[in-house]
């Protein structure tokens, strides 16, 4: 009789052990959001501007989906990234200009995932005052920050480093992903750049890119504004007319002999920068200066001295894209991490002979947007529905399986960029506040 029960039993249980168990959780990716500062959809490859080459943003591109319509709510630096961060308007969020305070004390998806088991870094420009909420460990630039031997702010103590900032963004970002976080959980990681924020100063492995070269500027550079209001005429965002001689165009002495501002960007070189940077510019600057040039001639002469730098530091962003991308495949990261490059907003590159951001012109309104994930996403994929900053963190926790908290106005966008047929927007809402202001762009 005993014989006989542990048969039946044994016989169960095997049975049992050919049934399909519970399936086992599936891994939460990483999500790795790499953001520069002002820069342009027409100055990255993929979207076929020839202006540069940006062969690493752009396997993004090619590995996984390309955004052609993706905006902003409101394209102006800290207000764009606390959209980000909160996923909310910034009538809600409460930091609608570069000048009032920004409440971390609010949600923000960081939070949320670090509330989930995620393990969260922010590294780089933030442009956000006061200790970011979220974050198990933090590296980030004072305001604006510089651009040679800048300084950091390390889980609240300010050190300088020597060296140039878009490179040590990149090695800070690296540093935490190899020795600082726990390789048990999955990660979050902000890596955001400075680049290519004014007043543009290149690398120095980059001073002498486009020596060669002469850009031609967009066709409307010599815009007149004809058959438009005020505000287009009333700017002070024209490359020829409202650039600084110093700040912008790098001279030590306007055409007047008067000395500029750029002096004080030299003396925080140490004596081998500042050696490369007098090599690479001295010598152009004082041809232009005895050519006297005038009108069209020396607006082109702007142009160029301006697309130029900016070009250049965006090499420096694409390369460190390019070394953080190597570091997940040779880690076996890729196949399980998201990875997105945008931008705070977009830029005018000459266009309306104009610099800067803030009009609710497509430039400027409209910005970057690259994902790869290769478990969703299929490869070379082009996305062409009105999505948002609002966007980012809900469809962040929705790649994580977190609720989205009910006061994020976004939607996440994960089904649209997998295949799938979704409702979606068609109309986007903008709104830019600073005014009074720099650049003196009106309220719209």
């Amino acid at each position: 009789m005993k014989n006989s029960i542990w048969s039946v039993g044994m016989a169960l249980l095997a049975m049992a052990s050919c049934q399909p168990g519970p399936e086992k959780a599936a891994t939460p990716p990483n999500i790795i959001f790499i953001m520069s500062d002002d820069h342009a959809y027409q100055a990255i490859s993929a979207y076929g501007h020839g202006l540069n080459r940006t062969p690493n943003i752009d396997r993004l591109a090619s590995e996984g989906v390309m955004f052609n319509r993706s905006f902003v709510t409101n394209s102006i630096c800290a207000p764009s990234r606390a959209t980000m961060l909160t996923g909310k308007y910034n009538h809600l969020n409460g930091k609608v200009d570069n000048i009032n305070d920004f409440d971390w004390n609010q949600a923000n998806f960081a939070k949320v995932l670090q509330g989930h088991g995620y393990q969260t870094a922010l590294i780089g420009k933030i442009h956000l005052d006061g200790a970011p909420q979220g974050f198990d460990y933090w590296n980030v630039l004072p305001g604006q920050g510089e651009y040679y031997n800048p300084d950091f702010i390390e889980m609240g103590e300010r050190k300088r480093f020597p060296g140039y900032v878009t490179e040590l963004t990149t090695e800070f970002a690296l540093d935490w992903l190899k020795n600082k976080r726990d390789q048990t959980k999955p990660f979050l990681l902000l890596y955001h750049q400075k680049a290519p924020h004014r007043n543009w100063q290149p690398s120095p492995k980059y001073l002498n890119l486009f020596d060669d070269k002469t850009f031609d500027p967009p066709a409307n550079f010599f815009d007149t504004y004809e058959g438009r209001g005020r505000a287009a005429r009333e700017q002070e965002m024209e490359i020829y007319g409202h650039a600084r001689w110093g700040w912008d165009f790098k001279l030590l002495a306007d055409p007047n002999g008067d000395s500029t501002m750029f002096r004080g960007s030299l003396r925080r070189m140490d004596e081998q920068q500042r050696a490369l940077w007098m090599d690479a510019y001295e010598q152009e600057n004082q041809d232009f200066l005895k050519a006297n040039l005038t009108g069209k001639e020396l607006a082109l002469w702007k142009y160029n001295r301006y697309i130029k730098d900016y070009l250049r530091t965006i090499q420096s962003v694409d390369d460190g894209v390019g070394e953080l991308l190597d570091y997940l495949d040779a880690n076996g990261l890729a196949e399980n991490t998201i990875v997105v490059y945008t931008s705070d907003q977009g830029f005018y590159l000459g266009e309306h002979g104009w610099f800067d951001k803030r009009f609710m012109y497509e430039e400027s309104f409209r910005t970057p947007l690259l994902i790869r994930y290769p478990k969703e996403i299929k490869p070379g994929s082009v996305n062409s529905d009105l999505v948002m900053n609002i966007d980012y963190a809900p469809t962040f926790l929705d790649y994580a399986g977190v609720e989205v908290p009910a006061d994020m106005q976004g939607e996440s966008f994960r089904k649209l960029v997998s295949g799938e047929e979704v409702e979606w927007r068609d109309a986007v809402y903008y709104h830019y506040y600073e005014f009074p202001g720099e650049h003196a762009v009106k309220r719209h």
